[in-house]
């Protein structure tokens, strides 16, 4: 591929993967942010790099391309990543039967995991709920990183070795094509700056509401809004193990709904709790490399969301967590929510409005578990074509 003068434009996690896989096939890429540093969805999530949520095929394999880049980093920009895993507990029949159902599929889908007793159970975490519980899913894939710490450590990273410019507190005002043949895009800033590159990569959904409103509105891109908070970090060292998520993930994520008792599952939860649906809670845990234990969450989108967060979803929450797993302490040091754009069917938006120009967003609150793997997609495609 010829070497070409790309921008991004966002330095979230999206924006990241595009620098990272751009310039180690030879790109000069340039990263405009507008804010100071990475602060929006990013740095407000679980740290979950989650394959085994993703439908199996293409986006299982995506997710594991992620999972490799970010275990690269660990050595390679001293980043923490653990490759913790994860447990699906199951303590209703319904949750145990789909869980059954999946891990029979499993083998032919190339997905790995295999199912726990609970004494098995036990030996992976000492946080599962004994009361109750059946049986769990265990996978080996899932990671857990500081979201935080990551997003804002990747930018000296990448600037040192591989030469990748940031201009944070820089926002773009208009993007326009003066040639197709080659590709020829001016970029301005909104404090009036000009700059030439060969081709643009827009990676955040806020931006499309400046840049392209038009492509914006006809997109199916949805913005969603979640509710989260964590408990300190334990001094005794006490660790949580794997990532942990109840049976109510199964009926959020797509790869279970090839599960026939995904129907019955999903039924009883409408009709025995059917606050949690309207929120669109399901609960899941993860500790990160300070102690800290993250819990959520929640999602409610569009014309739902205030800027107000509801303390009925906090206590919705830690009433189902406390349903299926036991803390040595409840107490909530951080409350917070984050806004991410969420395509109706796809794992990320694209769409390229005119020569030079590419919109590459709207990655759900998959970000985190598919924008290395994704990106990595995207410049193999135009290094072949």
């Amino acid at each position: 591929m010829q070497k070409s003068n790309v921008a991004i434009v966002g330095a979230g996690i999206v924006g990241l993967a595009q620098a990272w896989s751009a310039a180690e096939r030879g790109a000069k890429v340039t990263v405009f942010e507008r804010t100071s540093r990475a602060s929006g969805a990013s740095i407000r999530n679980f740290g979950m790099v989650w394959p085994i949520g993703q439908t199996a095929g293409i986006h299982y394999e995506t997710a594991l391309i992620s999972r490799k880049r970010w275990l690269s980093l660990e050595s390679e920009a001293g980043l923490w990543v653990n490759p913790c895993g994860s447990i699906h507990l199951a303590h209703h029949p319904d949750e145990w039967i789909v869980l059954q159902e999946f891990a029979q599929r499993a083998p032919e889908l190339n997905v790995a995991c295999r199912l726990l007793n609970p004494e098995q159970i036990h030996q992976h975490t000492p946080a599962a709920n004994p009361n109750g519980l059946l049986g769990g899913l265990f996978s080996p894939t899932e990671l857990c990183v500081n979201p935080a710490e990551a997003t804002r450590a990747l930018p000296a990273w990448l600037a040192r070795t591989l030469s990748v410019e940031f201009r944070f507190g820089t926002t773009i005002s208009h993007l326009e094509t003066l040639s197709d043949a080659p590709a020829s895009v001016r970029l301005r800033t909104s404090a009036g700056d000009e700059f030439l590159f060969d081709r643009v990569i827009v990676c955040g959904g806020a931006d499309l509401q400046t840049l392209f409103p038009e492509v914006l509105s006809a997109s199916g891109i949805r913005i969603c809004k979640l509710q989260m908070m964590s408990i300190r970090g334990y001094e005794t060292g006490w660790k949580l193990g794997p990532h942990l998520a109840s049976g109510l993930t199964l009926r959020h994520y797509q790869n279970f709904q090839i599960c026939p008792g995904l129907k019955q599952l999903t039924q009883r939860i409408a009709e025995e709790t059917p606050e949690l649906d309207h929120f669109g809670i399901h609960v899941m845990a993860s500790q990160n490399n300070h102690g800290e234990i993250i819990l959520g969450d929640s999602h409610e989108y569009d014309e739902d969301i205030e800027p107000f967060d509801k303390s009925l979803i906090d206590r919705l929450i830690l009433r189902e967590l406390q349903k299926i797993i036991c803390l040595p302490d409840w107490t909530i040091s951080q409350h917070w929510h984050g806004l991410y754009g969420k395509h109706s069917s796809q794992p990320v938006f694209e769409h390229s409005p005119s020569p030079g120009i590419h919109l590459f967003t709207a990655t759900g609150g998959s970000g985190m578990t598919m924008s290395f793997g994704l990106a990595e997609r995207f410049w193999n495609e135009r290094a072949s074509s």
